[in-house]
């Protein structure tokens, strides 16, 4: 009976290992901030409260989703999939109610200008949405589905980064280190699709260039004059 929960782990697949990996960091991004007493919990809008409800409920589910994906929970797992066309929506429509709500209450990094805040969230969560709907829109094909899927999970690393790096004193580069970071872990499927397919996937290559292409998309419209303007309607 020792050698069981040894056995389990065996079990548990590179997808699975590395879903729940990421969605570990990412819990753990948000709570050493919060245990350094950089939340004033009892101070913010309510909407970030229901905003990290929702996320940790998606990572929930994407861990689950890992764990399911072979054997005698396939069939499960397909049913759960469906959570995830209610999900998707509410949490990008409660990322950009958190970030707007930030915005007006001051609530936002004071290395940040309301011009980055805003591109920051609202880029992130709409290729966040892209890579999942893809993803689903291929549930036929395992290879792109889980590739697309962890692809989307390790996009949705950047708040946890910003909150373990030390952003105050590497910026303007914390947004060039965050996608190092990210690609880092894309490097990782990267070894993993040679090693069994002895290429690169597709889908890994979809995946890098949608985390390169969040970042420029940031550093773009935070300098855009259009975009600063816009986003100075929002601020306090």
């Amino acid at each position: 009976m020792a050698t069981v929960p040894g056995v389990r782990a065996a079990r548990l697949s590179f997808w699975a290992k590395m879903a729940i990996g990421i969605s570990l960091f990412i819990v753990f991004g948000f709570a050493q901030f919060g245990l350094r007493g950089f939340v004033p919990y009892t101070q913010v809008p309510v909407i970030f409260h229901i905003h990290g409800m929702a996320m940790l409920a998606w990572l929930g589910l994407v861990c689950t989703q890992a764990l399911l994906a072979g054997g005698a929970g396939l069939e499960l797992h397909r049913k759960l999939g469906w959570a995830s066309a209610v999900m998707l929506p509410t949490i990008v429509v409660l990322a950009s109610l958190t970030c707007l709500a930030g915005l007006r209450a001051g609530m936002f990094p004071p290395f940040f200008t309301p011009g980055y805040f805003l591109a920051l969230v609202h880029v992130s969560v709409l290729i966040f949405a892209a890579l999942v709907i893809a993803a689903v829109a291929r549930r036929d094909r395992s290879d792109w589905h889980k590739r697309l899927i962890l692809g989307s999970t390790i996009l949705i690393m950047e708040p946890a980064l910003g909150r373990v790096l030390p952003m105050p004193l590497i910026m303007p580069w914390g947004e060039w280190l965050s996608m190092v970071i990210q690609l880092g872990m894309v490097a990782l499927i990267v070894r993993h699709d040679r090693r069994e397919l002895g290429a690169i996937h597709p889908a890994t290559g979809v995946v890098a260039t949608a985390i390169v292409l969040a970042h420029v998309a940031v550093e773009v419209l935070a300098v855009t004059p259009a975009w600063i303007a816009f986003a100075a309607q929002f601020a306090a």
